[in-house]
């Protein structure tokens, strides 16, 4: 859900903000995000002492089929 959220966000997205909004802890979030970055699917980009989250092209990919079944459910 973590993808869609990223795809779906309006302004600029760091990983505190995304906890905050899927109600999760700063930590797990920074966790699964250091794993979706291995795996391709995010990038961080350094904005001063921040974060802020990019989806990849397989990222955005995966977040538009979650986001397709989604619905379907």
């Amino acid at each position: 859900m973590m993808l869609v959220e990223l795809k779906n966000a309006e302004s600029n997205v760091y990983a505190s903000v995304l906890a905050k909004h899927i109600d999760c802890t700063y930590s797990h979030v920074v966790k699964i995000l250091q794993e979706m970055q291995k795996a391709e699917l995010i990038n961080f980009k350094k904005e001063g002492r921040l974060k802020l989250l990019e989806l990849t092209k397989k990222g955005t990919e995966i977040a538009g089929h979650i986001e397709s079944i989604r619905t379907k459910l």
